[in-house]
Protein backbone atom coordinates (compact mmCIF):
# COMPACT_ATOMS: atom_id res chain seq x y z
CA UNK A 1 0.00 0.00 0.00
CA UNK A 2 2.08 2.79 -1.23
CA UNK A 3 0.13 5.64 -2.69
CA UNK A 4 0.07 9.08 -1.28
CA UNK A 5 -2.31 10.73 0.83
CA UNK A 6 -3.05 12.91 -1.71
CA UNK A 7 -3.55 9.82 -4.15
CA UNK A 8 -6.39 8.34 -2.38
CA UNK A 9 -8.31 11.36 -1.18
CA UNK A 10 -8.51 12.67 -5.13
CA UNK A 11 -9.68 8.92 -6.42
CA UNK A 12 -11.93 8.21 -3.44
CA UNK A 13 -13.16 11.70 -2.60
CA UNK A 14 -11.77 11.60 1.27
CA UNK A 15 -11.08 14.47 3.39
CA UNK A 16 -10.62 12.86 6.72
CA UNK A 17 -7.40 10.15 5.61
CA UNK A 18 -4.41 10.99 7.77
CA UNK A 19 -0.65 10.72 6.37
CA UNK A 20 0.72 7.04 6.51
CA UNK A 21 3.95 5.59 5.91
CA UNK A 22 3.70 3.27 2.94
CA UNK A 23 3.11 -0.57 3.45
CA UNK A 24 4.74 -3.20 1.07
CA UNK A 25 3.77 -6.50 2.61
CA UNK A 26 0.06 -6.55 4.64
CA UNK A 27 -0.75 -9.51 6.00
CA UNK A 28 -4.12 -11.20 7.26
CA UNK A 29 -5.06 -10.14 10.59
CA UNK A 30 -2.89 -6.69 10.08
CA UNK A 31 -5.06 -3.32 9.72
CA UNK A 32 -6.02 -2.35 6.63
CA UNK A 33 -7.57 1.16 4.99
CA UNK A 34 -11.11 0.66 3.25
CA UNK A 35 -13.41 3.49 2.05
CA UNK A 36 -17.22 3.20 3.34
CA UNK A 37 -20.31 5.35 2.84
CA UNK A 38 -20.40 8.26 4.99
CA UNK A 39 -23.89 9.25 6.66
CA UNK A 40 -26.37 11.14 3.96
CA UNK A 41 -25.22 14.72 5.08
CA UNK A 42 -27.44 17.20 5.94
CA UNK A 43 -28.35 20.18 3.57
CA UNK A 44 -25.34 22.70 3.51
CA UNK A 45 -23.35 20.00 4.61
CA UNK A 46 -19.54 20.08 2.98
CA UNK A 47 -19.44 16.26 4.05
CA UNK A 48 -17.96 13.94 2.13
CA UNK A 49 -20.16 11.10 1.18
CA UNK A 50 -17.34 8.75 1.93
CA UNK A 51 -15.21 8.03 4.43
CA UNK A 52 -12.08 5.68 5.85
CA UNK A 53 -11.22 3.16 8.37
CA UNK A 54 -9.12 1.21 9.38
CA UNK A 55 -10.22 -2.45 9.99
CA UNK A 56 -8.79 -5.84 10.81
CA UNK A 57 -8.60 -7.97 7.83
CA UNK A 58 -10.06 -11.15 8.79
CA UNK A 59 -13.76 -11.03 8.33
CA UNK A 60 -15.23 -11.91 11.84
CA UNK A 61 -19.31 -12.17 11.36
CA UNK A 62 -21.58 -10.45 14.05
CA UNK A 63 -23.41 -14.09 15.42
CA UNK A 64 -19.49 -15.11 16.35
CA UNK A 65 -19.31 -15.74 19.76
CA UNK A 66 -15.19 -16.32 20.07
CA UNK A 67 -13.05 -15.62 16.93
CA UNK A 68 -10.50 -17.67 18.70
CA UNK A 69 -12.75 -19.85 17.14
CA UNK A 70 -13.44 -19.18 14.31
CA UNK A 71 -11.69 -19.42 10.76
CA UNK A 72 -9.84 -16.80 9.34
CA UNK A 73 -11.75 -15.54 6.57
CA UNK A 74 -9.55 -12.98 4.65
CA UNK A 75 -11.85 -13.80 1.18
CA UNK A 76 -15.05 -14.02 0.38
CA UNK A 77 -16.29 -15.94 -3.25
CA UNK A 78 -18.15 -12.84 -5.28
CA UNK A 79 -20.02 -15.79 -6.83
CA UNK A 80 -21.30 -16.85 -3.48
CA UNK A 81 -20.94 -13.91 -1.14
CA UNK A 82 -24.75 -13.04 -1.16
CA UNK A 83 -26.17 -16.36 0.06
CA UNK A 84 -23.16 -17.23 2.66
CA UNK A 85 -24.28 -17.26 6.28
CA UNK A 86 -21.50 -15.91 6.94
CA UNK A 87 -21.61 -12.83 4.48
CA UNK A 88 -24.62 -12.34 3.01
CA UNK A 89 -25.82 -9.60 5.90
CA UNK A 90 -22.60 -8.10 4.71
CA UNK A 91 -23.02 -8.19 0.82
CA UNK A 92 -26.90 -6.56 1.56
CA UNK A 93 -25.70 -4.12 3.35
CA UNK A 94 -21.83 -3.26 4.32
CA UNK A 95 -19.87 -3.50 0.68
CA UNK A 96 -16.75 -1.31 0.82
CA UNK A 97 -13.46 -0.51 -1.01
CA UNK A 98 -10.41 -1.53 0.01
CA UNK A 99 -7.47 0.47 -1.53
CA UNK A 100 -4.41 -1.28 -2.48
CA UNK A 101 -1.11 -1.02 -4.96
CA UNK A 102 -1.66 -4.22 -5.91
CA UNK A 103 -1.36 -7.66 -4.59
CA UNK A 104 1.00 -10.87 -4.23
CA UNK A 105 0.04 -14.03 -5.36
CA UNK A 106 2.05 -17.21 -5.12
CA UNK A 107 2.12 -19.30 -8.68
CA UNK A 108 1.95 -23.26 -7.62
CA UNK A 109 2.69 -26.20 -10.67
CA UNK A 110 3.16 -29.65 -10.28
CA UNK A 111 3.49 -30.11 -6.86
CA UNK A 112 6.46 -27.73 -6.68
CA UNK A 113 7.15 -24.76 -3.87
CA UNK A 114 5.01 -21.52 -4.35
CA UNK A 115 6.94 -19.01 -6.38
CA UNK A 116 5.76 -15.32 -5.66
CA UNK A 117 4.56 -12.48 -7.76
CA UNK A 118 3.70 -9.09 -7.21
CA UNK A 119 0.34 -7.92 -9.67
CA UNK A 120 0.06 -4.21 -9.85
CA UNK A 121 -2.35 -2.02 -11.78
CA UNK A 122 -0.51 -1.47 -15.81
CA UNK A 123 -1.70 2.50 -15.38
CA UNK A 124 -2.53 4.11 -11.78
CA UNK A 125 -0.92 4.24 -8.55
CA UNK A 126 -4.24 2.43 -7.11
CA UNK A 127 -6.91 0.02 -7.35
CA UNK A 128 -10.27 -0.57 -5.39
CA UNK A 129 -10.85 -3.99 -4.39
CA UNK A 130 -14.13 -4.79 -3.66
CA UNK A 131 -14.71 -5.48 -0.01
CA UNK A 132 -17.71 -6.60 2.65
CA UNK A 133 -17.22 -5.14 6.21
CA UNK A 134 -18.79 -6.09 9.80
CA UNK A 135 -18.22 -5.07 13.35
CA UNK A 136 -17.89 -7.98 15.60
CA UNK A 137 -18.77 -7.16 19.08
CA UNK A 138 -17.76 -8.68 22.41
CA UNK A 139 -19.86 -9.90 25.39
CA UNK A 140 -18.01 -7.48 27.84
CA UNK A 141 -18.40 -4.53 24.71
CA UNK A 142 -15.77 -4.33 22.97
CA UNK A 143 -16.09 -3.60 19.09
CA UNK A 144 -13.42 -4.89 16.13
CA UNK A 145 -14.07 -3.68 12.62
CA UNK A 146 -13.14 -6.37 10.55
CA UNK A 147 -13.11 -6.78 6.41
CA UNK A 148 -12.36 -9.48 3.83
CA UNK A 149 -11.56 -9.05 0.13
CA UNK A 150 -14.24 -10.30 -2.20
CA UNK A 151 -13.04 -12.55 -5.23
CA UNK A 152 -13.75 -13.50 -8.67
CA UNK A 153 -12.24 -15.84 -11.73
CA UNK A 154 -9.00 -14.54 -12.54
CA UNK A 155 -8.48 -12.78 -15.77
CA UNK A 156 -7.17 -14.83 -18.81
CA UNK A 157 -3.88 -13.23 -18.56
CA UNK A 158 -3.93 -14.14 -14.94
CA UNK A 159 -4.97 -17.32 -15.12
CA UNK A 160 -2.38 -18.19 -15.21
CA UNK A 161 -0.63 -17.63 -12.03
CA UNK A 162 -3.53 -18.46 -9.75
CA UNK A 163 -7.30 -19.29 -10.71
CA UNK A 164 -8.51 -16.39 -8.68
CA UNK A 165 -8.20 -12.73 -8.25
CA UNK A 166 -9.66 -9.93 -6.25
CA UNK A 167 -12.72 -8.15 -7.26
CA UNK A 168 -11.63 -4.68 -8.54
CA UNK A 169 -14.45 -1.71 -8.78
CA UNK A 170 -13.51 0.96 -11.09
CA UNK A 171 -14.30 4.36 -9.95
CA UNK A 172 -17.36 4.78 -11.67
CA UNK A 173 -18.67 2.62 -10.04
CA UNK A 174 -17.91 3.47 -6.46
CA UNK A 175 -21.18 5.26 -5.98
CA UNK A 176 -23.16 2.22 -6.80
CA UNK A 177 -21.10 -0.54 -5.34
CA UNK A 178 -21.33 1.35 -1.91
CA UNK A 179 -24.79 2.18 -1.92
CA UNK A 180 -26.50 -0.30 -0.46
CA UNK A 181 -29.58 1.08 0.54
CA UNK A 182 -31.21 0.91 -2.84
CA UNK A 183 -28.92 -1.55 -4.80
CA UNK A 184 -29.26 -4.82 -3.42
CA UNK A 185 -26.65 -7.55 -4.25
CA UNK A 186 -28.02 -8.36 -7.06
CA UNK A 187 -28.08 -4.56 -8.58
CA UNK A 188 -24.40 -4.93 -8.69
CA UNK A 189 -23.81 -8.59 -9.71
CA UNK A 190 -22.25 -7.22 -13.04
CA UNK A 191 -19.63 -5.90 -11.01
CA UNK A 192 -17.88 -8.61 -9.61
CA UNK A 193 -16.91 -9.48 -12.96
CA UNK A 194 -12.69 -9.80 -13.59
CA UNK A 195 -11.18 -7.15 -15.40
CA UNK A 196 -10.50 -7.05 -18.66
CA UNK A 197 -6.86 -8.79 -19.75
CA UNK A 198 -4.26 -6.40 -19.95
CA UNK A 199 -5.23 -4.00 -16.75
CA UNK A 200 -2.65 -5.80 -13.93
CA UNK A 201 0.81 -6.10 -14.63
CA UNK A 202 2.45 -9.51 -13.14
CA UNK A 203 6.54 -10.14 -12.44
CA UNK A 204 8.21 -12.97 -10.57
CA UNK A 205 10.04 -11.40 -7.16
CA UNK A 206 11.74 -12.49 -4.45
CA UNK A 207 10.84 -15.14 -1.70
CA UNK A 208 11.50 -12.21 0.71
CA UNK A 209 7.82 -11.78 0.89
CA UNK A 210 6.75 -14.98 2.11
CA UNK A 211 8.19 -13.49 5.04
CA UNK A 212 6.08 -10.90 7.18
CA UNK A 213 9.00 -9.47 9.02
CA UNK A 214 10.09 -8.56 5.25
CA UNK A 215 8.39 -5.43 4.69
CA UNK A 216 10.66 -2.82 2.64
CA UNK A 217 10.47 -1.94 -0.98
CA UNK A 218 13.14 -4.45 -1.91
CA UNK A 219 10.72 -7.06 -1.68
CA UNK A 220 8.40 -5.79 -4.84
CA UNK A 221 11.44 -5.66 -7.32
CA UNK A 222 11.45 -8.44 -10.16
CA UNK A 223 14.24 -11.01 -10.40
CA UNK A 224 16.11 -11.38 -13.25
CA UNK A 225 16.13 -14.49 -14.86
CA UNK A 226 19.53 -15.50 -13.45
CA UNK A 227 17.78 -14.99 -9.62
CA UNK A 228 14.51 -16.75 -11.07
CA UNK A 229 16.28 -20.11 -11.80
CA UNK A 230 18.02 -19.92 -8.21
CA UNK A 231 15.00 -19.57 -6.38
CA UNK A 232 13.20 -22.16 -8.09
CA UNK A 233 15.83 -24.77 -6.87
CA UNK A 234 15.27 -24.12 -3.82
CA UNK A 235 11.61 -21.96 -2.59
CA UNK A 236 11.27 -22.00 1.27
CA UNK A 237 7.34 -22.81 2.40
CA UNK A 238 5.99 -19.43 2.89
CA UNK A 239 4.25 -18.51 6.02
CA UNK A 240 2.25 -15.85 4.68
CA UNK A 241 -2.07 -16.80 3.39
CA UNK A 242 -2.05 -16.40 -0.29
CA UNK A 243 -4.76 -13.71 -0.81
CA UNK A 244 -7.27 -16.22 -2.62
Amino acid sequence: MTPTQQDLEDLFGLSDLEDFPPRYNIAPTQPILVVAPNEIPEPGSNRPLRKSLLVRWGFTPSWVKDPREFPLLINARSETAAGKASFKNAMRHRRILIPASGFYEWKRKDGSKPLAHWVQPTRGKVVAFGGLMETWSGPEGSEVDTAAILTTRASADLSAIHHRMPVVIKPEDFTRWLDCKSQEPRHVADLLEPVEPGYFTAVRVSDKVNKVANCGPDIQEPLGEAEADEQVENVPVSDQLTLF
